[in-house]
């Protein structure tokens, strides 16, 4: 009876056994963050970019030169699937509004935190506004 009772006592193991549960929860947040810091920094940078071709575009520059702003605001992502939109194209009056779009679509490479999205690359977009000058 006591070898019993001794044995259900004993706690070695436990603590092995919390890790083993406690791991793919704690391995799948991080990934989480990982992911979501990756997508906001192409956020960030695809906003700044944007708001880079509106000034460009607000003091009169050209559509050409108005993505030469924003291609040079976004040299840290790649280039090759960014997207411009620039309203209105190419006559701007001064005081009229000039809006920049910049979009760039973002791949998901952790597979367990892409499982959950329906999308998979994530598109994300900034938009800027100013008037022309």
């Amino acid at each position: 009876m006591r070898r019993i009772v001794s044995y259900i006592r004993n706690n070695r193991g436990q603590s092995m056994v919390e890790f083993a549960l406690v791991l793919p929860v704690f391995l799948l947040l991080v990934a989480g963050m990982m992911e979501f810091g990756r997508v906001m920094n192409q956020y960030l940078v695809v906003t700044e970019a944007a708001r880079e071709g509106a000034r460009s575009a607000a003091v009169g520059n050209d559509d050409a030169t108005v993505i030469a702003a924003v291609n040079a605001a976004a040299s840290t992502i790649n280039q090759g699937q960014l997207t411009v939109t620039i309203s209105p194209s190419p006559t701007r009056t001064p005081g009229d509004p000039v809006t920049v779009t910049v979009s760039n679509p973002v791949e998901l490479i952790t597979p367990l935190i892409s499982q959950f999205f329906a999308q998979n690359p994530v598109t994300v977009q900034g938009k800027a506004v100013m008037r022309v000058e």
